[in-house]
């Protein structure tokens, strides 16, 4: 079998649910293009040659100023998303950092805020809210923004 120079290749993305109690750090985007004025969490793209973990270490860093013990980071979900273009999204979640939570990309971020779990500000991007929803009740795969087909239904339609 020959591989095709033109094989299907699609962003991964890694977010992370940083939490303290009952409550999850999110921050809302601010002159990205993307999602802007709406609420996410700690999130970026591998940047290749580096693990879902590590990644997900340098995004806590870059965005939020903490360090990330990278054996207390979790795997606690994955979403295949369709949005403007088709994604993989890795969700990791810890309760254990070092460091003082601090906005450190003001130019892409507006606030960080700790917000309780089950109730997300409204403004949460879909795809988010439906992780969060999966995550807290044990779902560990979703879909996101794909029409119901063949194979059933699904959570996470969007």
């Amino acid at each position: 079998m020959t591989r095709s120079a033109d094989r299907f290749t699609t962003p991964v993305a890694v977010h992370l649910f940083l939490t303290r109690g009952d409550d999850v750090l999110m921050l809302s985007r601010f002159n990205t293009g993307y999602e802007d004025g709406n609420y996410s969490v700690i999130a970026g793209h591998l940047d290749g040659g580096e693990t879902i973990v590590a990644a997900m270490c340098r995004e806590a860093r870059e965005e939020a100023g903490v360090e990330l013990d990278p054996a207390s980071v979790e795997v606690v979900g994955m979403m295949h998303r369709l949005s403007n273009d088709e994604r993989i999204d890795f969700f990791l979640a810890t309760d254990r950092w070092s460091g003082d939570v601090r906005n450190v990309e003001p130019h892409k971020c507006d606030e960080l805020r700790w917000v309780p779990i089950y109730h997300l500000p409204d403004n949460t991007i879909p795809y988010v809210t439906v992780a969060v929803e999966n995550w807290r009740n044990g779902d560990w795969f979703g879909m996101f923004g794909w029409n119901e087909d063949a194979e059933g239904a699904w959570r996470g339609q969007g």
